[in-house]
């Protein structure tokens, strides 16, 4: 069998139209913007508004928007997984709606769950499934409606999160394009510091789960900056240092866009100027498993075929990892 890769050959978002900015946030909780600007770089996110709108509603038009993009037929598609903390249910899975929503009659799908990694893992994953040869096109979407689980009276995480979906498709190559390398890391020791305490089988909503306040994000910031900054440095650094790759021939740095600290953290671990690192932050907030996938549509226009990317995220649980992807197509 030929050596087959996975290439990323396309990638589309979408975010909600309605902005929830900064000066907004004034009404809800004792901030303004130079405070949440000056600890996370943030200035806007996007929400998404209405009745019966979950993360699938999202995932659907960034899917639609990459099927149309890449001249993909939605039958043509062989998997869909969908990465999310914040699912329309907990069954069916989400990347089954997002296929059923698409037309992709074919393929089958499953969501994964490994926090802001999620989308990390998502891709190794499918990249796996090429690399078998019986799969042909893969879809992985990363979409979260983080709103829907942030605690509006608590200024110390509302503000930092948004709402978006973005979508990559996988193909196969047997050409040096695509993912080279990944490193993926977990530990439990980090479910104290960042969770969300309430909804699954431990303790099922009820009304004491609800009237405590239990089913939105609950973190420990400072413990988890400090795990976030070594972490998601820590093995960036592994991948380039792996692949010899030296800062000059590396285009971009892809961060999970939590907090511009801990990005200057790892572009500097990785000895790269602030112009090889891919920052979204400021229009989207942390979309969780969008923001890797957002930073690609974002940024797509300024690839070029061979360029050296090194993706890198942190997550809740605690979850981390790295990717070097050779991007495997020119800007149309």
């Amino acid at each position: 069998m030929e050596n087959l890769k996975a290439a990323v050959t396309g990638v589309h978002g979408y975010v909600p139209d309605f902005v929830m900015d900064n000066n907004e946030w004034a009404k809800y909780v004792d901030t303004n913007d130079e405070w949440i600007v000056s600890r996370t770089g943030i200035k806007e996110r996007r929400f998404l508004k209405g009745e019966d709108q979950g993360s699938s509603v999202m995932g659907i038009e960034a899917v639609k928007g990459l099927l149309e993009k890449t001249g993909t037929k939605p039958e043509e598609v062989d998997l869909v997984i969908c990465c999310t903390v914040t699912p329309d249910m907990f069954f069916p899975a989400t990347a089954n709606i997002i296929a059923h929503g698409v037309g992709a009659t074919n393929a089958f799908g499953y969501d994964m769950n490994a926090a802001c990694s999620g989308f990390l893992y998502g891709i190794v994953t499918g990249s796996q499934f090429i690399e078998t040869g019986k799969y042909k096109k893969v879809v992985v979407v990363g979409a979260d409606k983080m709103s829907s689980i942030i605690d509006f009276k608590d200024r110390t995480t509302c503000v930092l999160f948004g709402d978006g979906a973005a979508a990559v498709m996988l193909e196969p190559t047997t050409e040096e394009f695509g993912i080279i390398d990944s490193e993926l890391q977990s530990d439990g020791v980090g479910e104290p510091y960042l969770h969300m305490k309430a909804g699954g089988s431990r303790r099922p909503p009820s009304h004491a789960t609800i009237d405590a306040n239990e089913h939105v994000i609950h973190q420990e910031g400072s413990t988890v900056f400090k795990f976030a900054v070594t972490k998601m440095a820590d093995v960036a650094a592994q991948v380039v240092e792996r692949n010899e790759l030296a800062p000059e021939e590396i285009a971009y740095l892809v961060p999970h866009q939590a907090n511009l600290r801990i990005i200057d953290a790892t572009r500097r671990r990785v000895g790269l100027p602030e112009e090889k690192v891919m920052i979204n932050i400021s229009k989207y907030g942390n979309t969780t498993n969008a923001t890797i996938p957002l930073c690609l549509w974002d940024f797509e226009s300024k690839l070029k075929k061979g360029d050296n990317l090194i993706l890198a995220a942190f997550g809740g649980g605690f979850t981390w990892g790295a990717v070097y992807l050779k991007w495997a197509y020119d800007p149309k």
